[in-house]
């Protein structure tokens, strides 16, 4: 298993778990979790670092914590981009179930801003890692604005990137929580987060990797006698003879010649107009149904010549590091990793349960006492 964490502007936690299926104990491939000697253990790219746009990280707790003692490290500038990565012993997850998870936590009321980390594989230029770096896996939750909240899971293949199509959405507020991903050698998999699932499925249909089992056959015509008009001119309803000579508008038959009417300075008075109840505007042809619609035409499915099965969907070969690669608006951002994988199905209760679940129990005291400070010095 590997455990990681990275920074948004907000406190963040991660780790990572490798396990194999048969095996009741999860293989720990990295743990971070930022105590004395972190920066050891994490090289910090000189990305952005020539423009002045680089930011830096705090090592920190946070302003409300369970255990002050309990470290992350935290983006300190707004509107800067920030880089950081740790090497650990290379894996594939070949016939094993990865785990990828970590906990974030933005402090402060977050507008625009990410939480996500990356999984690389191969070997990289750490001093010079940023966005164009190549990744494996790009998990965790983005937000900016209103409209845009979801957490990205985010796949490498064959050098292209297919982001999950599913539309997952994460709770905004300024309290820790636990990202999980886990992806099984059957190429399913599932998301959660503080250890409630989120999504759950296939690599093979949420993600768009692999093109479609099947396809409209592109050689296929539409029959001449397919009939696809839903509607029909009404072949009883004719136009009245004279229909078109009828007035929109006829003298007034009742009204009356005022009586002090000059003929001399007016002319000859003549009733006002007024509207022709008889008048029905222009012709309108009615339509009916088609008896005969057949609905709209649709080439068949059939076999797609260019799909291949691909059990190896799921496999990443070498992975070798995890990354923390954002563009802050916002500062505040804290990451911790979790240390614990257990077996395959027990992981989420052996780790985040026993590691994670009072953290957020014992950030709230705190968190409620500044808050109520904060409310309390507006109102002076």
């Amino acid at each position: 298993m590997e455990t990681l964490r990275k920074c948004p502007p907000c406190f963040l936690a991660l780790a990572i778990a490798l396990s194999v299926l048969s095996v009741a104990m999860a293989t720990v491939f990295f743990e971070e979790r930022f105590d004395d000697g972190w920066e050891g253990r994490w090289v910090m790219s000189d990305w952005k670092k020539n423009e002045d746009a680089a930011g830096k990280w705090n090592h920190t707790s946070g302003n409300w914590s369970g255990d002050p003692n309990d470290k992350g490290i935290q983006t300190a500038e707004d509107y800067k981009y920030y880089a950081i990565s740790a090497e650990f012993p290379e894996f594939s997850n070949e016939h094993r179930t990865l785990v990828f998870q970590f906990s974030v936590k933005h402090e402060q009321k977050l507008n625009c801003g990410g939480g996500y980390m990356k999984l690389l594989s191969g070997i990289i230029d750490q001093k010079n890692f940023g966005s164009d770096t190549p990744y494996s896996i790009m998990f965790g939750p983005d937000i900016c604005g209103e409209t845009s909240k979801k957490v990205h899971a985010i796949l490498a293949h064959n050098g292209k990137y297919h982001n999950v199509k599913k539309d997952i959405s994460w709770d905004k507020d300024q309290l820790t929580h636990v990202y999980t991903l886990i992806i099984h050698p059957d190429a399913s998999y599932r998301i959660l987060i503080d250890s409630e699932e989120k999504e759950s499925g296939s690599l093979f249909t949420d993600w768009g990797i692999l093109p479609p089992k099947e396809i409209r056959d592109p050689e296929a015509k539409k029959p001449e006698d397919w009939d696809d008009r839903a509607y029909i001119i009404d072949p009883e309803h004719k136009k009245p003879e004279g229909y078109d000579e009828i007035p929109k508008e006829i003298p007034d038959l009742f009204a009356e010649k005022p009586e002090d009417w000059n003929a001399d300075e007016k002319g000859e008075w003549k009733p006002p107009m007024i509207p022709n109840p008889e008048y029905k505007g222009p012709w309108k042809i009615k339509k009916i149904r088609n008896p005969d619609y057949k609905g709209k035409w649709e080439a068949p499915m059939i076999e797609n010549p260019d799909y291949e099965e691909d059990p190896g969907i799921y496999i990443y070969p070498n992975m070798r590091y995890a990354a923390i690669e954002l563009w802050q608006a916002e500062k505040k951002a804290f990451e911790k990793v979790q240390k614990k994988v257990a077996e395959e199905e027990g992981i989420l209760a052996s780790t985040i349960d026993d590691e994670h679940d009072d953290e957020p129990d014992d950030e709230e005291p705190d968190f409620s006492d500044i808050m109520k400070k904060e409310k309390g010095h507006d109102e002076l």
